[in-house]
């Protein structure tokens, strides 16, 4: 299964749990859309309550199309448009390793209460929370591409495409629903 997520918006390189947070908010919106396509539909009950997909953390839902249960693993394909960026300088940038960091920690459901931000209370339309890894661990290959942005509002700012391949660690009979 391929798709393409799109993010707009501040990168920290310090990322705390409102700004990760933050960033999962906008990446909801698309993996909840994903949920409604094949082959993810016919799955649907996993991202519930009582499903497979499904993680309680300090009270809140969270779901993830890669996860464990059925040994899915994620290749991701990273462009990334800042106003910082030199022609072939990817890590002209220092804190760009930083920024990747908090890009994977928001692609991943959190794992403890306290990387929920204090006073945090999901959308009537974010229960449960759509993200995209169970855990970053299940990342097996990153190719990152940085170009320059040239009408970026800030040095903050940066336009993201990541380009999502999941593939099984090996196969499974949820693997082979899923077409990996």
């Amino acid at each position: 299964m391929r798709f393409t997520l799109t993010y707009d918006g501040p990168l920290s390189p310090t990322g705390s749990p409102r700004h990760k947070m933050d960033i999962r908010r906008q990446l909801h919106r698309q993996l909840a859309e994903l949920w409604t396509h094949e082959p993810l539909k016919n799955m649907r009950n996993a991202a519930e309550p009582d499903g497979a997909h499904f993680e309680n953390v300090g009270g809140y839902g969270f779901t993830s199309v890669v996860h464990d249960v059925f040994k899915l693993r994620a290749e991701l394909d990273v462009l990334l448009l800042r106003e910082a960026a030199a022609a072939g300088g990817v890590l002209s940038n220092a804190d760009i390793d930083n920024q990747l960091k908090t890009l994977f920690d928001a692609l991943s459901c959190p794992r403890q209460s306290q990387q929920v931000p204090e006073g945090w209370q999901p959308g009537d339309t974010e229960r449960p929370l759509h993200c995209l890894l169970q855990d970053d661990r299940y990342i097996t290959r990153v190719n990152v591409e940085s170009e320059r942005w040239l009408d970026a509002p800030d040095r903050q700012h940066v336009r993201l495409f990541i380009r999502v391949r999941v593939t099984n660690a090996y196969p499974t009979y949820g693997s082979a629903v899923l077409g990996t």
